[in-house]
């Protein structure tokens, strides 16, 4: 791989990075109201925070595929085989997200 390829690939990785950050903390502050932040209480927390997370985890579909209708867009066709590359590590972040989330 040449060095063009290099500084891409990290472009890339910060555009990642950033999509990560902003949807993680829009999400965060859009149902910052659902869920209970204190897991050891008395009553059932499993209600609330299975809606959170079941919430989180839609609303972090819709825009992972809107980004990837948008990105795919602009790339031209040799290069949209490695966009999935990116959506595969999207959904793996979603997971650690929704451990964060809680």
């Amino acid at each position: 791989m040449n060095n063009n390829g290099k500084y891409s690939w990290l472009v890339w990785l910060f555009y990642f990075i950033a999509f990560e950050v902003v949807v993680f903390l829009g999400l965060q502050w859009l149902l910052s109201g659902l869920g209970n932040s204190n897991q050891f209480q008395a009553e059932n927390t499993v209600v609330p925070n299975w809606v959170k997370a079941v919430t989180f985890i839609l609303l972090y579909i819709l825009c992972l595929l809107f980004v990837v209708m948008l990105v795919s867009s602009f790339v031209p066709n040799k290069h949209r085989g490695q966009l999935m590359r990116w959506v595969y590590l999207a959904l793996v972040g979603m997971a650690i997200m929704l451990f964060f989330l809680f």
